[in-house]
């Protein structure tokens, strides 16, 4: 099994790590179309053509309490990439996805859920060993693991335990 990771943006963060946690891939994944929405659907067609059949998809939510115009942006990407999820749902690629709250993939990286961005570049490296510069890949990363933690592969800690448990109810069956 793969666990991927995707933080959706305009370049969208995409991890793909195997059961051991090893790092099979990681990306930005960038469209070449600057016009809206085509880029949106361009982003997603290409989402959708790294995920491979059998694997377990960990998506970030969107964050509601954001404002400002790159608020659509955000929406309009992440739906977008929801939908193809459903696509690849109808086709047996997966069977589902897991969406983590932006509040949960900080919280299961470093104990806290309000961490800023670069309060989380740290924690993963102490935790984990791993390091990029792009946060939406480290995202990504953090996700992936959140998979593979969910099915059991490693033991996580408390602050860990309570964001899988909140994750159940999140788990998106398709």
């Amino acid at each position: 099994m793969r666990y991927i990771g995707l933080d959706p943006s305009t370049k969208t963060g995409f991890v793909v790590m195997d059961e051991q946690g090893e790092v099979l891939d990681m990306k930005e994944i960038k469209p070449k179309s600057k016009q809206d929405p085509e880029r949106f659907g361009e982003l997603a067609e290409l989402v959708g053509m790294e995920i491979e059949q059998g694997d377990k998809v960990i998506i970030e939510g969107f964050s509601y309490g954001s404002k400002g115009a790159a608020v659509s942006t955000q929406y309009g990407i992440g739906w977008l990439i929801r939908s193809k999820l459903v696509e690849l749902s109808n086709l047996d690629v997966i069977n589902r996805y897991v969406e983590v709250t932006p509040n949960g993939l900080k919280k299961f990286a470093t104990g806290k859920g309000n961490t800023k961005k670069e309060d989380m570049i740290l924690p993963i490296n102490d935790r984990w060993g791993f390091r990029n510069p792009s946060d939406n890949i480290r995202d990504a990363y953090v996700l992936a693991q959140i998979g593979r933690y969910l099915d059991g592969r490693e033991k996580p800690t408390a602050f860990q335990r309570d964001v899988l448990d909140k994750l159940h109810e999140n788990e998106v069956a398709l």
